[in-house]
């Protein structure tokens, strides 16, 4: 089982950046697909960034595409989401989410359901 612990929201102006970061146990971080999922207020949560077990590959929403970039250090178990140019739409509660590693990944990596483990979440909030 993965543990996962997200750190690093907080209250910022539009246009500043934030650093998520999401800790997990050692145990089978560096064998997980890792993600980055948010859920503004009143909405459905969405995908925001994805990136695969070795770190080669990520993915990117569309709205979050050249502002946000996602990362990962296997040594040290811990997945990060860089945040630049936010703006008011990126208020959110954001959680990180593991997915059993599979070649199915790049076609699936959006998905809630291909995450078998959650953070609790942390919230970000951006005021114009």
């Amino acid at each position: 089982q993965v543990q996962l612990v997200e750190s690093g929201g907080g209250l910022v102006q539009a246009g500043a950046s934030l650093r998520l970061s999401c800790t997990a146990s050692r145990r089978t971080f560096s064998d997980s697909h890792m993600g980055w999922f948010r859920q503004p207020p009143g909405k459905e949560r969405e995908f925001v960034a994805g990136i695969n077990w070795i770190g080669t590959n990520t993915y990117y929403a569309d709205s979050v595409k050249g502002r946000f970039t996602i990362s990962r250090d296997n040594v040290e178990s811990t997945l990060y989401l860089q945040m630049d140019s936010l703006n008011v739409e990126d208020t959110a509660v954001y959680y990180c989410a593991a997915a059993v590693r599979s070649p199915d990944y790049r076609n699936s990596y959006y998905l809630a359901g291909r995450y078998s483990y959650w953070g609790q979440g942390t919230q970000v909030t951006v005021s114009s």
